[in-house]
């Protein structure tokens, strides 16, 4: 792995909340930091952008401690959710303000606008305020503007979040080419798991102002170790005591696994692993219990189902099974899930 190019600890305080993480991001590389509301991913980025202070920790961008440099001299380009792109200003003008301020010339820092512009495939978009542009066309104005400073480090926040379903699709392939071709360090800061799997490198997951997981999508995917993680990714997750193939969760309720794995440990498996019985199945499956059906919702051309019994348990069945299991809350059913449908690994590390 290449040496990093941001090297930090971001310790901040907000009222009773602390956020203290460390990253490290590569140069051409993209960190995708994730979590749920009012985990402090937007809190980190505002402390790398300088807007918030750090009461502990360190900051170093390219071998440049930057810990008490305010934003306007840190080598930083920052997309905000809502763009806030300045309204009095044209396209052009909007993203050649950085230049501007950098010391570049009139004439310098508008070449250098209509040359972004034309990169992000608005050349003939520069004189028109941000209130004539529609919603992907103002988020590309807006990261043509951070990048036109040549940043070391570029900051997405929740870039996507304010396009429609298509906007947002046709936005997200065109984003990716322009993170791909950046030469320095990227951190996009979103909720949206399929942003951060289509346009990251590496995922950081933030729980509670702490990193609870990172790694790339296949290791997350794979050993989810928090119960937000296993439902960004969607599937079932228990933590409980293994031994062999068995980990007990629950009182002397346990799943076996094909995998062996001893101690703390984690057991996983997906919703569409589950089948469900109207009576208890024949032979001898070794994950089956009883189960009553808590609720019902749609999910793409399936239903998500959750059960309720000695574990609460989600599933997923096309509706022509609901169908014919006659599914509605309160119905009583025998859940069942195959050994070789689950993972067990160890809960510690």
């Amino acid at each position: 792995m290449s040496p990093a190019l941001l090297d930090a600890r971001l310790v901040v305080r907000r009222d009773a909340f602390r956020l203290d993480i460390e990253l490290r991001i590569a140069p051409g590389e993209t960190v995708a930091l994730l979590g749920p509301n009012g985990a402090g991913k937007t809190t980190a980025l505002r402390a790398l952008a300088g807007l918030t202070p750090l009461v502990d920790g360190h900051l170093t961008l390219d071998g440049r401690d930057l810990s008490d440099e305010p934003p306007e001299r840190r080598p930083i380009g920052v997309v905000f959710q809502d763009y806030l792109l300045f309204p009095h200003l044209s396209a052009r003008d909007n993203v050649a303000f950085g230049p501007r301020r950098h010391g570049m010339d009139r004439t310098s820092a508008h070449a250098v606008a209509d040359r972004w512009l034309d990169r992000v495939g608005l050349a003939g978009y520069g004189r028109r305020k941000p209130r004539h542009l529609s919603g992907g066309q103002a988020q590309r104005v807006a990261l043509a503007r951070a990048l036109a400073v040549d940043p070391v480090l570029l900051l997405l926040d929740e870039p996507l979040a304010a396009l429609d379903a298509r906007t947002r699709l046709e936005t997200r392939g065109e984003l990716r080419r322009h993170l791909a071709a950046h030469p320095g360090a990227t951190l996009l800061v979103t909720h949206d798991p399929l942003d951060a799997l289509v346009l990251a490198d590496r995922l950081v997951i933030v729980e509670q102002g702490r990193v609870v997981q990172e790694g790339d999508a296949a290791t997350i995917t794979a050993r989810p170790r928090t119960d937000y993680v296993a439902r960004l990714v969607g599937l079932n997750l228990y933590r409980g005591r293994g031994s062999g193939n068995t980990v007990t969760i629950a009182g002397d309720f346990a799943l076996t696994s094909t995998d062996s794995v001893e101690g703390d440990a984690f057991v996983a498996f997906p919703p569409a692993a589950v089948a469900l019985h109207p009576s208890r199945p024949d032979g001898s499956p070794r994950n089956t219990w009883p189960a009553v059906l808590a609720d019902v919702q749609h999910h793409g051309d399936s239903l998500r189902l959750r059960l309720d019994g000695p574990i609460s348990v989600a599933a997923d069945v096309t509706p022509a099974a609901a169908a014919r299991l006659h599914l509605e809350p309160g119905r009583e059913l025998w859940v069942a899930v195959k050994e070789t449908e689950t993972r067990a690994y160890p809960g510690d590390g």
